[in-house]
Formats: C-alpha cells, structure tokens, sequence
C-alpha cells in the first residue's frame, strides 16, 4: 500500500507537471493510452485471450462517469494547490458510504453517520465557503469526489459478476476513446520532455493500482487505510519542494479531520464484516453502529 500510495503521489506530480503545456483533457487522455499499454503485459500474462462479459452497457455508464471524475480530479491538481486538491479527494470515502444507502441499499448507523458528518466538517474546513479564501475551483475537484464515490458503487456492482482483471480491462478500453472525445477540442501535439511526463504518468497510474489491487487482496482494510492516506503529506512535500507551495493550516486542519473520519469507516466496516462472517445472522450490526 505504501508503494501505491508513493505511484498515486507521483502521478499527481505528473499532472501538476504536465499542466503547464497541456489541457487536462489531453494529460486525462495520455494517462489512460499509456497506463493501457503498461497494463496489458500484466493482464494478459497467461494468454492473449480478450475477457468476456455480459455487463457492456454498465461499463459504459461506469466509464463515462469515470471519465468526469477523472477529469474533475486532473484539473483541480493542475490549478488548485496540489495538498489541497488531494485533501478534497479524501471526500469520495465518506460520499461513497452516502451512496452506498440510496444506491446498493446498505445500512449505516449512528456511528457511521456521526464519521460522515464529521468527516464533512473537515471538508467545509478545507473550502471555507463565504470566506475570501473560497475558491469555486474547489467545488470541481468535490465534483471529482462524488463522481469516484458513483464509480466505487458501480465498480462494486459490476464486481458481482466479472472478476477485478476484467473490470480493469474493460475500464481501460472505454477510458481510452471517452477520453479522446474531449481532447480533441484543445488538441496539441506535446513536445520534448512533455512526453516523458506523460510516459510516467501512465506508468505511475498503472502502478499504483496493480500494487493498491495487490494490498487489499493480502491485507484488511482497516490496516491499510491509514497508509494510503500517506498520499498528502508526500504530494505537499512534492509541492512544496517543486512549486514553493506550502499546505495552509485550514488544509491540514481539515484533513486531519476527513482522515480520521475514513480511518474511522474503515475500520467500523471491516467490524462489522468479521462479526457477519463468524456469528451468520446474529451478528448483524447493532443499532448505533
């Protein structure tokens, strides 16, 4: 986790990068060509046989709102201050937890909704609206959150039927032309070292995931959670050292309190989960939990 979580800092360094000759389109487009073609030895190292699925019109849906995230994400790292932008990302945990009752049909409970509420308290912390350090720039990267918390829930659904590999797969293929669309409006060919940004950007994409896959499959999340959310300070050294950007204390103070409150859900659903597996009915959650 701590080796995917160093890729993900990476590649928003890329980004940040990248920004200053390119158009978030165009960086989201090369992002996902090249994280495709770091992907494919991977996926199809015990033969070159395409995975099937039944669920094609889901992964369109699925993708296209990857596609927003994605972009929503990419733009608030290329104009927003970079610990900022990844302090709001933290939202998406708490927003999927909200999806997940309207949307899967999943009970949450006092304590868990107590972790949401406080949770977004940090991110009114982080935005500050009605004071002059708003910044409606902040209100697209809560875009980018909600729309990830919209993809987890469907990632989950689709993981019902098809097996991770395939839903990698599928999500890269579509990523690619959904991606191409929008670039093509603000096309320009990158030039010199622009392409070595954007060569890593897809390796450290591609990376990231395979090794943040790789975590869970082997290790709880409560354990991991906290780890992953070694992201913030290495992207604010990052800043700091790259671009002379130093994190505010309303950024660290807000994130301090959105990681707490993830740590938090992670923890109460690896509980509650354990407690389902070994009790069958009677360990269903208790009220307030």
């Amino acid at each position: 986790m701590l080796g995917s979580t160093t890729f993900f800092a990476a590649m928003a360094v890329m980004i940040r990068i990248a920004s200053a000759d390119l158009s978030t389109a165009q960086i989201a487009f090369f992002r996902n060509l090249f994280g495709l073609l770091f992907l494919l030895p991977f996926l199809f190292r015990g033969g070159w046989r395409l995975p099937r699925t039944a669920q094609l019109p889901r992964y369109l849906v699925r993708c296209a709102i990857g596609v927003a995230s994605m972009l929503c994400g990419f733009w608030a790292l290329g104009n927003l201050p970079m610990a900022q932008a990844v302090a709001l990302s933290y939202a998406t945990p708490l927003l999927a937890t909200v999806a997940a009752v309207f949307i899967l049909g999943e009970t949450v409970r006092m304590r868990r909704w107590s972790a949401v509420v406080i949770g977004m308290v940090g991110v009114l912390v982080i935005v500050r609206p009605g004071s002059e350090a708003f910044s409606a720039g902040s209100l697209v990267a809560l875009g980018g959150a909600l729309l990830s918390a919209l993809v987890a829930i469907q990632i989950k659904q689709l993981s019902r039927v098809d097996a991770a590999d395939t839903i990698v797969f599928y999500t890269y293929v579509f990523w690619v032309p959904m991606s191409l669309l929008p670039a093509l409006f603000a096309w320009q060919w990158p030039q010199g070292i622009t392409w070595l940004w954007l060569l890593l950007l897809g390796a450290f994409g591609t990376g990231g995931q395979l090794l943040w896959t790789r975590a869970l499959k082997i290790g709880e999340v409560s354990a991991l959670q906290p780890i992953s959310f070694m992201q913030l300070p290495l992207v604010a050294l990052a800043a700091w050292l790259l671009f002379g950007e130093a994190p505010t204390q309303w950024t660290l103070m807000g994130a301090g309190i959105i990681l707490g409150a993830n740590i938090y859900i992670a923890h109460r659903e690896v509980q509650l989960a354990r407690r389902a597996a070994t009790s069958g009915p009677a360990g269903a959650a208790k009220p307030g939990e």
